[in-house]
């Protein structure tokens, strides 16, 4: 997609389940075994009472959002910030969304908010973020 093609208002979304496999390889990629993330037992033992998705993980799908659907492949996020307002669970499914809210020209630059719910529609994680296309 082109710059021109953007509109005020255009949305993306993207759905998928989080998994035991998901969280544990992002645990490996970045190095955060924390108990809440990988140990069923010590994650019992918390507010949440069970294991729960790294916040980043779930935050990072709005990533592939961008980069692949809208505005697609040469777009990359300048700015990002997030509110994490209910925690992700193993086995939660989750849907990223995005929507243009803003478009600067003379830089090739948009601005996006973003919302991810859960499978009960309750949000997860919301934020906004500033996006740049390269081509």
């Amino acid at each position: 997609m082109q710059f021109a093609d953007l509109q005020v208002g255009q949305t993306a979304e993207r759905t998928r389940e989080i998994t035991a496999s998901l969280v544990n390889a992002f645990a490996e990629l970045t190095g955060d075994f924390s108990p809440v993330h990988v140990d069923e037992a010590a994650a019992a033992k918390t507010r949440f009472g069970t294991r729960i998705a790294h916040g980043m993980l779930s935050a990072s799908f709005l990533s592939a959002l961008i980069g692949m659907d809208l505005p697609g492949p040469g777009t990359i996020w300048v700015a990002q910030s997030f509110r994490f307002k209910q925690p992700v669970k193993l086995g939660d499914t989750i849907t990223w969304r995005v929507e243009v809210r803003e478009l600067f020209p003379e830089k090739q630059r948009a601005n996006l908010s973003a919302v991810c719910r859960n499978q009960r529609g309750e949000i997860v994680i919301e934020g906004e973020g500033t996006i740049l296309l390269l081509e």
